[in-house]
């Protein structure tokens, strides 16, 4: 399928949209976002479509994923000890290779 520049007939994300991911940030860092009051979420292995409506920050105490950058070949890595954030907008598959459990949050506007 050939590219367009017009919005109407685009069926993949807004370009520029990225996963950003921080390894192992220290403990100072995830004191400072108040991780821990995030809300708690887990699921197992196997593959699941997801989009973000909002911007998400999650923090991984396990697991590891492979999310696919829909309308890309970008695939971006990360589990347990890893930071990440999702822009508002973005749609991807997880390929969830080991069950994850993380802290959350989505950013409001």
């Amino acid at each position: 399928m050939a590219s367009s520049s017009n919005p109407e007939t685009m069926d993949m994300d807004p370009p520029g949209l990225s996963i950003a991911v921080e390894r192992n940030p220290p403990e100072s860092r995830l004191v400072q976002l108040g991780v821990k009051s995030w809300p708690k979420w887990g699921c197992p292995t196997g593959k699941f479509p997801v989009k973000f409506d909002a911007r998400q920050t999650c923090y991984l105490l396990k697991g590891k994923v492979r999310a696919h950058i829909k309308g890309s070949t970008e695939c971006v890595e990360f589990g347990a000890g890893d930071l990440v954030v999702f822009p508002k907008g973005l749609s991807c598959t997880w390929d969830v290779v080991a069950a994850v459990d993380k802290y959350y949050k989505f950013d409001s506007s």
